[in-house]
Parts: C-alpha cells; structure tokens; sequence
C-alpha cells in the first residue's frame, strides 16, 4: 500500500507541475457554476434542487477526464520512462492502480471546491442534505469510472493529443450509446443493453440524489475492468 500511495502522491504532484491541474479546476468550477447559475437561471426557477448543476457532468467529464489522464502513460511512453517506471520494484498493478488514485485525488479537490455553490444557495431554501450527497457520491463514481478508461487509453497512446482525442470518443461513445435509442427504433432488448452500458443512464438516479446498488455496481465494475485492462497493457509492452 505504501507503494501505490507513493506513486500516486507522484502522479498528483505532476499534475500539479504543468498548467494541467490549473486550467482543468478552473474551467470546471467556472463552467458548472456559468451554466447553474445563468444558462440553467436557478436563482429564478423557485426550485431547491440541484439537479440542473449535476446533470451537465456527464458531458462536462467527457472532456476534462481525458484532459487529465492523456499525459499519465502517453507521456511516459513517448519518453520511454514507462519501460525504467516498469522496471522499479512495484507490480503494474500497484503502478496502474497509484496513478488511478492520483488522478482520483485531483477529482476529489475539484467537488471539494464545488462546496460553496450549495453552502451559498442552502439559505434560500430547504435543500435535502441527503440528496446533495447522493449527487456527490454519484459525481465521484462517474469521475473515477471516467478516470479509469482515460489511463487505459492513455496507455495504449504514444502522445497526449492522441491519447486525449481517443479518450474523448471512447468516453463520448459510453456517456451517449443509450441516445442510439432516440435515433433508430432499436428491439426492446437491444435498447436495454445499451442502456445499461452507457454512463449517462447510470448517472440519472444520482443526479436525483437516488443511491441505486445497480448503478453503483456498474461503476464499481467499470473501473476494475479498465484497471484492469491498463494493467494487461503493461505486461503485453514490459515482455515484448
């Protein structure tokens, strides 16, 4: 454990040593609170819900999640400090896994910042707590289920714009596979399917603040499975 918790203080500090970290927490917080605040108009919608500020997230993670992991292996890659990295005396899947949780620590301070938007509305009416919570808890799934298929893109990439274009449209195809739906008249059973395998539809209980076991197992899931999958890379490139 001490060793993943290493590499993931690492993977954090390098966010933090190039303008990645910065313009990913200030583009989130000003834009969720742009479209809450002025697109959304809640201060005039007479409504004590924060439906609208989670609801875009989806959308917004399709961008910043890839932003934030294309550097975490195409970098290394296109350096070559991946194969000294896999040489050091650590698993690939304590190297996978620290570099998850670096990340995931990034996403973390980025809802801790989004505090003040309901701590600055909560005086204006009755909001339930509980459902604030539930939006959270379901922000940071998505975010870590996002985090997790942006580093196994990341690592089959050998530089960051093509890891970031990749992770965009791999995340884009999981956020919207269910609006497939809305275009062609697809057989019940194959609408189901592509509804329980899309991130959007698995997100709309939390952004109710609803803690569903289904949802919260596909995200759980997800995230081993990409883990997963980044570790086999790993392995397939250090024995080539």
């Amino acid at each position: 454990m001490k060793s993943i918790l290493t590499v993931a203080r690492k993977e954090l500090a390098t966010y933090f040593n190039s303008p990645i970290a910065y313009i990913v927490v200030v583009f989130f917080l000003a834009f969720t609170s742009t479209w809450f605040f002025y697109i959304q108009q809640f201060l005039v919608q007479n409504v004590a819900s924060m439906r609208s500020y989670f609801g875009i997230l989806p959308v917004v993670f399709v961008i910043l999640m890839p932003a934030i992991t294309m550097r975490s292996w195409a970098e290394e890659n296109k350096l070559g400090t991946a194969e000294v990295l896999l040489t050091l005396p650590l698993t690939e899947a304590q190297i996978v896994v620290g570099k998850f949780l670096g990340a995931l620590g990034l996403l973390a301070l980025m809802l801790v910042l989004t505090l003040p938007v309901p701590l600055t509305i909560s005086p204006l009416a009755i909001f339930a707590t509980g459902q604030i919570i539930g939006q959270y808890i379901g922000t940071f799934l998505l975010g870590a289920a996002a985090i997790s298929v942006g580093l196994f893109v990341s690592s089959l990439s050998q530089n960051q714009i093509t890891s970031f274009i990749l992770g965009v449209v791999v995340l884009l195809a999981l956020t919207l596979v269910n609006q497939v739906n809305v275009v062609i008249n697809l057989p019940r059973w194959l609408g189901d399917l592509l509804n329980q395998l899309s991130l959007n539809h698995h997100f709309r209980s939390f952004e109710k603040g609803l803690l569903d076991s289904r949802d919260l197992a596909y995200y759980v899931l997800l995230v081993f499975l990409f883990l997963y999958l980044n570790t086999k890379v790993l392995i397939i490139r250090k024995w080539r």
